[in-house]
């Protein structure tokens, strides 16, 4: 057998080919009084911080923007590293940098973290100026139209017209939906990956559930918990829950099955002796070091209230009417919170509509998280529709 390579302990990910390298997450403020940004619920909210992360270049015509919008826990932070110590890159650095899907040296790549949000953008853990306490419970429900008015705001601010394409998977998918039907003079092409064009039932039940968890938690009192313990329990179980959703039942049969975390025989006590116990409490433990109980609440409210068709007060192709944009829209098989059929709902009326749109299911066995992996078909999709819109 030949020897294992040694790890150079010179080597820095962030100088790797293909990678944007070290990055800095900026920060837009907009909305100050008397111009708060008008809410869907009919409240008004500002100021408004957006934290942002940009890759590549904008190029003379300005005509190579790409908005990457993010799931529900996810961030600005997409792709390359913040820091020489960060131990991991941005969550969908695979598919962005030089010679990627976006590709950096042909697009000018754009990720914010969305209002509502707990990594450096405006939500219920920022102070309120007319208290000077944390937002908490005041924070104004939001919904995912306000994520997307909040983002044309940081579009404009960088001098960019109409997007070469909006993108994003699962939550991010609705607000590339949303993108698309609001402001179609602003979108020359949309990417729904893993989506809808509204939660289902079921989704919406793994959200209550979340929510009473957290809301549950005598820490949590009432959402005024900052400056003091956090409901972590609570949040940490609201992770568990969601995350057995983004995973398949293939998926967790090959990782886990029934095999034991140590030992080969049963404790007979209640403590964690599956391995796939362990590792959803692992999720949940590394979730509360990162995210807000709070954001969490109001991130999946809006999520719950997206609905195109408002309630069925129209249909999704008369909601679509107005799309000037070409679509490219992704679902992967083994995915049942977001099913193949709610993306060919999509897609069905977009075509009544005679919209310019490719529609691809990805076989998969890794669920709803298939789109957050690594998936040769995906990124040439991407990169092929990329480059066809980016020459039209």
């Amino acid at each position: 057998m030949g020897k294992a390579k040694k790890k150079d302990k010179h080597f820095k990910p962030w100088q790797a080919p293909g990678s944007v390298g070290l990055v800095e997450t900026r920060s837009f403020r907009f909305g100050e009084p008397p111009d708060e940004m008008p809410l869907d619920s009919g409240l008004k909210l500002g100021p408004i911080t957006l934290a942002y992360e940009t890759y590549g270049k904008l190029n003379a015509e300005r005509g190579n923007a790409v908005l990457i919008c993010h799931a529900l826990s996810g961030d600005a932070h997409a792709a390359g590293y913040n820091s020489p110590t960060d131990r991991k890159p941005g969550w969908w650095d695979y598919m962005i940098g030089p010679g990627k899907p976006f590709d950096t040296e042909k697009y000018f790549v754009i990720c914010s973290n969305i209002i509502g949000g707990c990594k450096g953008s405006t939500g219920p853990w920022s102070v309120n100026p007319r208290t000077g306490a944390p937002y908490g419970l005041e924070f104004p429900v939001l919904t995912i139209g306000d994520m997307a008015r909040a983002q044309r705001e940081l579009v404009a601010h960088l001098g960019i017209t109409r997007l070469l394409n909006v993108v994003g998977g699962s939550m991010g998918g609705m607000q590339a939906l949303q993108w698309a039907m609001a402001y179609p003079e602003s979108v020359a092409s949309a990417t729904l990956i893993a989506s809808a064009a509204k939660l289902s039932a079921q989704g919406i039940a793994f959200d209550a559930v979340g929510r009473r968890a957290i809301m549950m938690d005598p820490a949590w009192k009432n959402g005024q918990y900052y400056g003091g313990p956090g409901p972590d329990p609570g949040l940490a179980l609201a992770r568990m829950t969601a995350h057995i959703t983004y995973l398949s039942e293939e998926s967790l049969h090959q990782k886990f099955g029934r095999r034991l975390q140590n030992g080969e025989r049963f404790g007979y006590s209640f403590t964690n002796e599956f391995q796939v116990e362990s590792y959803l409490d692992h999720q949940g433990e590394v979730f509360i070091r990162r995210f807000d109980a709070n954001s969490y609440l109001y991130i999946t409210k809006a999520m719950d209230y997206f609905d195109l068709t408002q309630g069925g007060a129209m249909t999704l192709a008369q909601a679509l009417s107005g799309v000037n944009s070409r679509f490219l829209v992704i679902s992967f098989s083994s995915d049942w919170l977001y099913p193949p059929e709610e993306s060919k709902e999509i897609v069905r009326a977009l075509k009544m509509n005679s919209a310019d749109v490719a529609y691809c299911e990805i076989k998969s066995d890794l669920g709803h998280d298939s789109f957050l992996l690594p998936c040769p078909l995906q990124e040439q999709m991407i990169t092929n529709f990329l480059a066809a819109n980016l020459k039209s």
